[in-house]
C-alpha cells in the first residue's frame, strides 16, 4: 500500500499528519506545544481505554441479550431512558471511554433514544461532577441546571431517533461474517406475527403460530438482510449465532 492509497483510506489521519506538518513549517513552537498537549491526551487514552474495552467485554460476554433489551431496548420505554439516564451519570472517565460500550448496547439490542441518552448523560451530568457543582455553585443552581440538561437530553434523543437510524451506524453495515455463523429463534418470546418469514422467507416459516428456523446457515450475501429482518422482529426474537 502507497502513501495515496494510506491517505484516501485515512482521511482524517492524513489531514491531522498534513497540519502538523504544515504548523512545523509555518510555526515550529506552536507545533512543539501541539505534541505535547496531544501526547498528554493519547498517554490518557491509553491508560482507560484498555480498562473499557475489557469491561465492554465482560458484559458482552455475560450479559444476555434479553436482558441488554429489556433494559435498553426499543419496547423499555421510560424504564429504558431511565437506565440509561442512571447508567451514563453513574459512569467513570471522559466521554471517549463510552463510545465502546455504546457500540456493544448496540450490538445488543439497544435503542438508538437509549444511546444517546447514555453518551449525553456520561459527557454532562455525571454524579462526581453534580456534587461539585453543588459545592462550588450552590445546590440550587446544580438542581436547574441539571434538570435543564436532562429535559434537553431527552429532546435531543427522540429527535435523533428520528434522523439516525440504526441501519446508518457502520456497525450495522459491516458484514462480520467470520463472527456470524447461524441465526437462532428464541421461541418463548416469538408472536407469530410472521414478519421474518416475509423478509427472509428462505430462512423462515411459520408452524404453529410459531417462527422456525428453515435453514440455519448464512451465506454472506444474506447477512445484510438477515440483519433487517432481526431488526423488523417486534419481539426482538431472532439473534445471530
Amino acid at each position: 500500500m502507497n502513501i495515496v492509497q494510506f491517505a484516501k483510506r485515512n482521511k482524517l489521519l492524513a489531514a491531522v499528519a498534513l497540519t502538523y506538518a504544515v504548523l512545523f513549517i509555518t510555526m515550529p513552537d506552536k507545533a512543539v506545544l501541539s505534541i505535547k498537549n496531544s501526547m498528554y491526551y493519547v498517554i490518557e487514552m491509553l491508560e482507560i481505554i484498555p480498562v473499557i474495552f475489557l469491561l465492554t467485554a465482560i458484559i458482552e460476554a455475560w450479559a444476555p441479550r434479553e436482558l441488554i433489551i429489556n433494559s435498553f431496548g426499543e419496547k423499555s420505554g421510560w424504564k429504558g431512558n431511565v437506565f440509561s439516564l442512571i447508567l451514563g451519570s453513574f459512569s467513570a472517565g471522559p466521554i471517549y471511554a463510552a463510545f465502546p460500550v455504546c457500540k456493544m448496547l448496540l450490538r445488543k439490542g439497544a435503542s438508538m433514544i437509549n444511546i444517546v441518552i447514555i453518551l449525553s448523560a456520561w459527557a454532562v451530568v455525571k454524579v462526581p461532577m453534580l456534587a461539585n457543582e453543588a459545592k462550588f455553585l450552590g445546590v440550587e443552581f446544580m438542581g436547574v441546571r441539571w434538570i435543564l440538561t436532562v429535559i434537553s437530553i431527552w429532546m435531543t434523543a427522540y429527535i435523533m431517533s428520528a434522523i439516525v437510524k440504526k441501519e446508518n451506524i457502520p456497525i450495522y453495515r459491516e458484514v462480520e461474517i467470520e463472527k456470524i455463523n447461524a441465526i437462532d429463534i428464541k421461541e418463548q418470546y416469538c408472536i407469530g406475527c410472521g414478519l421474518c418469514a416475509r423478509f427472509s422467507p428462505d430462512h423462515f416459516e411459520i408452524m404453529d403460530k410459531k417462527a422456525k428456523v428453515k435453514k440455519k446457515k448464512i451465506e454472506e450475501e444474506k447477512v445484510a438482510g438477515l440483519r433487517l429482518t432481526i431488526e423488523k422482529c417486534p419481539a426482538k426474537a431472532i439473534c445471530f449465532k
